[in-house]
């Protein structure tokens, strides 16, 4: 509990929103499973049958343990540590625009397709990804079974490609769009809101 504690110092946002992704994904997939069916977002459904909350209730839902855990671990690997860099309210924001943008770019390419259905964080969590790396440009993150720290710009980039891919070849319902339409929206989100930290970043990686 006391680690808990020491994590939460500071970011009592990301504890909350990872709490929160946490117990509702679990209850969806052990507890309650028809909380995935009422929570999926539905592009073409979304005006139609005016089912405005998916878009966030999708948000928190996971299709399986494995999109769970992936998703909760790369968030507790770079929320914390950002929240802290750029304080609670600007981290909301950013992983509410994260939302927004991610979503909007799913319904906009899939709004003709009754059948389609998605849900995720991956969105939300690919805007703290890519924010992360331009305000902690030095960050890294261990995955195993890979014996050395993978710098955080590395293994974004890997995330945006292995999206790609499964995003073409359709991998189950998670909206792997929204990986592509998150990272977008967490370099943006820097852009409007502090341009200074991009030039900094661009410094930092001999590109200024």
């Amino acid at each position: 509990m006391d680690a808990l504690l020491r994590l939460s110092d500071g970011a009592p946002a990301a504890a909350l929103l990872l709490a929160a992704m946490i117990a509702a994904s679990a209850a969806g997939l052990w507890l309650a499973p028809a909380l995935i069916e009422r929570s999926l977002f539905r592009p073409y459904w979304f005006w139609r049958k005016r089912q405005f909350a998916t878009p966030l209730t999708s948000a928190f839902m996971h299709a399986d343990l494995a999109h769970l855990l992936f998703n909760a671990f790369t968030f507790w690997a770079f929320a914390f540590a950002l929240e802290r860099r750029i304080g609670t309210p600007a981290f909301v924001a950013l992983y509410a625009f994260g939302i927004a943008v991610s979503d909007a770019v799913s319904w906009w390419r899939h709004r003709h397709e009754p059948q389609y259905a998605t849900l995720g964080a991956s969105g939300a969590i690919l805007a703290v990804l890519f924010a992360s790396i331009v305000y902690l440009p030095d960050s890294s993150i261990f995955v195993l079974p890979i014996p050395v720290p993978i710098p955080a710009p590395v293994f974004a980039v890997c995330y945006l490609v292995y999206s790609i891919v499964a995003s073409r070849r359709g991998f189950g319902r998670v909206n792997h769009d929204a990986h592509l339409g998150g990272a977008a929206a967490g370099l943006l989100f820097v852009v409007l809101t502090d341009p200074h930290a991009i030039r900094q970043a661009l410094r930092h990686w001999g590109l200024d």
